[in-house]
């Protein structure tokens, strides 16, 4: 079974920074893609981020491009989203997320693993 786990998150000021970790458990951690999400109270879930099994590849939503890094240490099964400037509206639960297939996506329904979320707040 396959379990994601999230930490990292928490209360910052606009303009600070935070780092969100992702640990999966399971031996095939580097061969799938992975992907953050994020939901803000009344809203859909959005995409975030995703990174190829190798971690060479990345690809950004156009909110975060320039300000969140994502990262990921096959050797450690974890996965990371580095966010700089944060801004107000970042505030939201962020996933993690481990693909079903190989391919990097950006929609939910191409995740078949989610971890329980974990509640970043940013205050202007």
């Amino acid at each position: 079974q396959v379990q994601l786990v999230e930490s990292g998150g928490g209360l910052v000021q606009a303009g600070g920074s935070l780092r969100l970790s992702c640990v999966v458990s399971g031996r095939t951690f580097s061969v799938y893609p992975m992907g953050w999400f994020r939901q803000a109270p009344g809203k859909e879930r959005e995409f975030v981020a995703n990174i190829s099994g190798s971690g060479g590849m990345t690809y950004y939503a156009d909110s975060v491009k320039g300000r969140f890094t994502m990262s990921r240490d096959n050797a450690k099964n974890t996965a990371y989203l580095q966010m700089n400037n944060l801004k107000p509206e970042d505030t939201a639960v962020y996933y993690c997320a481990r693909s079903s297939t190989y391919q990097r996506s950006t929609s939910p329904r191409s995740y078949a693993y989610w971890g329980q979320g974990t509640q970043v707040t940013v205050s202007s």
